[in-house]
């Protein structure tokens, strides 16, 4: 389904979806181009500029609480993570980025340190987390079968077209 290799960027536990984008900046505009930006600038002012594309977001508990805003997962696309690795996740986040193509992995991230190279495999048989630098790797859930086909389409909306 997904195969991806990164750099670790670590956040910590309950990042709301505020945190990833602020309401300040949604009330200009929800061009995720545009607010990508700032992403998690309330953590991080130096966040965004700091994001390089590929790299992979890695979080503890609850990543994703809060809103329910799509904006939240296409900001953290726009600027250029195709994953985020979570002890756990916010299940309405957890879909919204499903069906906007960003993959969503739960596994144990406590020994993932910033800036570790990650490689991670995600389908609906099997998912890993291999982290490159320092030579482990950890099993993650499975993909339903129906996220995995979402995701493999690149979001809901592709999928939904290929569907018709």
């Amino acid at each position: 389904m997904a195969d991806f290799e990164g750099r670790a960027r670590l956040v910590g536990d309950d990042v709301n979806t505020d945190y990833i984008i602020a309401s300040t900046r949604k009330r200009d505009t929800l061009d995720e181009q545009v607010l990508k930006q700032y992403l998690l600038e309330t953590l991080d002012p130096s966040f965004a500029a700091s994001v390089q594309p590929g790299d992979i977001l890695v979080a503890g508990r609850n990543f994703g609480c809060g809103s329910a805003m799509e904006i939240a997962a296409t900001v953290i696309l726009a600027a250029g993570c195709k994953a985020v690795v979570a002890q756990t996740f916010n299940r309405t986040f957890f879909r919204n980025a499903v069906n906007n193509g960003l993959l969503p992995i739960e596994c144990d991230t406590s020994n993932i340190t910033e800036g570790d190279r990650l490689s991670i495999v995600a389908g609906a048989e099997s998912s890993t987390v291999t982290n490159v630098t320092r030579g482990w790797t950890l099993s993650a859930p499975p993909l339903a079968p129906m996220l995995a086909s979402i995701l493999d389409a690149g979001g809901l909306v592709s999928f939904v077209r290929r569907s018709v």
